[in-house]
């Protein structure tokens, strides 16, 4: 029988976000176990092989954090982190003046970018600004933590604002916290098709591009994935992940798998430990936390299961099943063809370039707004048909050469669509027929490719929302994003305003899910930076030299800065 354990930090959940905050705390010197569920940490970050030789990802796919400070502070290179840094800033203008031509996808064949899609573009981007200012839009959407609650949010204060101030003037305005991005790209963009290409990565990435008070959000979402080139590392996003957990663990931080938590132990209203569930694969079942516990769990699960309502105001719990997931969930598809799939004639721009990413069809927004409305409006199995259904084909990884390992034979993986949450859906969760559903994903994609019937496709697995949330339990409504990205529920608000600097009611309990605090969905590395300055404000965590904090951050009154002393 093992003895009970003690911790500075005890972490509930091992999936991206408590590893990663795990690696700080560990670099930091602090005594960290992190507890996780399944046999294997990595949660969204997951490889699975349906088939030997065929690695998918059923989540996480694409590098969102490619402008995370986490990159150079926890030395991730050092622990086996590779990637080709070839973000969009590197493109070659004549490369970027031939890849025009590929367009965006539509019903009628490919429509090219003109220039000044290409300028407005990057004009509201700051891709190819005289002074490039990507990476400091994208930290301070995204990594940066939100003000105190002392302070008022103004247009002088909101960090991506001051980006643009500094930047770019021109851009700045204080009516970008009243648009939606739909908005913003009607004054800057040209065509259509590519604004609803635009609009879509916006969509599926985070916050939604119709929803009014989040325009630069909104942008952010789909520049996240354009930063890095739409390039994934090398060995899939959980070779990064590995490289996380190897930080970690040479730091110092112990992580306990097959271990589930029953309860956070709560004490004259501080947390200062854990009970690990009675068939969890550790003797001692109580780990003490001598500084604070950490969950890295989804918010609900946190407050509704692992806490209880013996601890929390009543009104206070109301208000954590009240929070709206309405965002949408994913239906995620992936195929194994011998041959690579074929474009359709109309598509002959593309012949060559089944390696990248398709999104599908771009014609007008009304498209965008029919698949919404399927969602939001109707919230059912899809009406839509799959000629119109808005969808995105994420490639077929021939960048990684590991995704398939069978000779001659062609992996196109993931395949998304949105769907409703199956916590929403009209019927139950369970009302999804799988079948159904895969034969109309492959009619959806095959109104782009040939050759997609068999002999030639091989095989097609897919995971839907119900199926993510049952894989990986942070995923609640089957998706990344969790709960909406939307005003009431973003930066200050996210998930409610009391706890979107990641503390609780509870003296020492944080909350560390992407549906737990901002900025929520594919920042990785995101929310762990932003919770460790409220760990240092509250004495808990002192990091080294190698630590800098946001430079929009303003710390909280009667606390301890998290800017360093010089």
């Amino acid at each position: 029988m093992n003895r009970e354990e003690k911790y500075d930090i005890v972490i509930v959940g091992g999936g991206p976000n408590g590893t990663a905050l795990a690696a700080y705390l560990a670099k930091s010197g602090l005594s960290v176990c992190v507890l996780e569920e399944r046999p294997e940490c990595g949660g969204a970050c997951e490889n699975t092989e349906p088939v030997p030789g065929v690695r998918i990802d059923p989540h996480a796919t694409y590098m969102y954090s490619g402008a995370a400070p986490g990159f150079d502070q926890l030395e991730l290179w050092k622990y086996g982190f590779r990637m080709d840094w070839r973000t969009i800033l590197d493109i070659d203008p004549a490369d970027l003046e031939a890849r025009k031509q590929f367009g965006s996808l539509t019903t009628d064949g490919v429509v090219p970018m003109t220039d000044k899609d290409i300028l407005g573009w990057a004009t509201i981007t700051g891709m190819f600004s005289e002074t490039p200012f990507s990476r400091e839009l994208l930290r301070a959407i995204f990594w940066c933590p939100p003000h105190p609650p002392e302070v008022e949010v103004t247009a002088d204060n909101i960090p991506y604002m001051q980006v643009y101030k500094q930047y770019a003037p021109d851009i700045w305005t204080e009516e970008l916290l009243d648009m939606t991005m739909f908005e913003l790209m009607d004054e800057y963009l040209d065509t259509e098709p590519f604004k609803v290409m635009q609009a879509g990565i916006a969509w599926y990435s985070g916050a939604a591009p119709h929803w009014e008070g989040v325009a630069i959000p909104s942008l952010g979402g789909a520049l996240n994935m354009h930063y890095a080139q739409i390039t994934p590392p090398r060995g899939g996003m959980h070779a990064f992940f590995h490289s996380i957990i190897r930080c970690a663990i040479a730091h110092g931080a112990v992580f306990r798998t097959c271990c589930p938590v029953d309860e956070i132990i709560i004490r004259d209203g501080r947390a200062v430990g854990v009970r690990l569930r009675d068939d969890a694969a550790w003797g001692g079942k109580t780990i003490w936390a001598n500084k604070a516990v950490v969950s890295g769990v989804d918010i609900q699960q946190t407050f509704l299961k692992l806490i209880g309502p013996r601890h929390m105001d009543v009104s206070f719990l109301q208000r954590i099943k009240d929070i709206s997931l309405k965002g949408g969930s994913i239906y995620v598809s992936h195929f194994l063809f011998r041959e690579p799939p074929r474009y359709r004639p109309k598509f002959k721009e593309r012949q060559g370039l089944i390696a990248d990413g398709i999104w599908y069809p771009c014609d007008s927004r009304e498209i965008y707004y029919e698949h919404l409305m399927d969602i939001d409006g109707k919230k059912g199995s899809p009406s839509i048909s799959p000629e119109r259904v808005l969808w995105v084909s994420c490639g077929s990884k021939m960048n990684i050469p590991d995704a398939c390992r069978i000779p001659g034979y062609t992996l196109v993986s993931p395949f998304y669509v949105v769907v409703p949450p199956p916590e929403y859906h009209v019927e139950g969760p369970d009302a999804i027929d799988k079948d159904k559903w895969d034969a109309y994903m492959l009619e959806a994609y095959s109104q782009v490719v040939e050759n997609l019937e068999p002999p030639n496709l091989v095989a097609h697995w897919s995971n839907p929302p119900w199926e993510s949330e049952f894989r990986n339990v942070g995923l609640i409504a089957g998706s990344w994003c969790g709960t909406r990205h939307c005003k009431d529920q973003l930066w200050t608000e996210r998930p409610l305003p009391e706890l979107s600097r990641y503390r609780t009611p509870i003296d020492g309990l944080y909350l560390c899910n992407q549906t737990a605090g901002h900025p929520g969905g594919l920042c990785l590395m995101a929310i762990p930076y932003n919770l460790m300055h409220m760990l240092i404000e509250d004495g808990i965590v002192e990091p080294g030299d190698w630590w800098y904090p946001s430079p929009w951050y303003i710390p909280e009154e009667k606390k301890i800065s998290a800017i360093p002393r010089r």
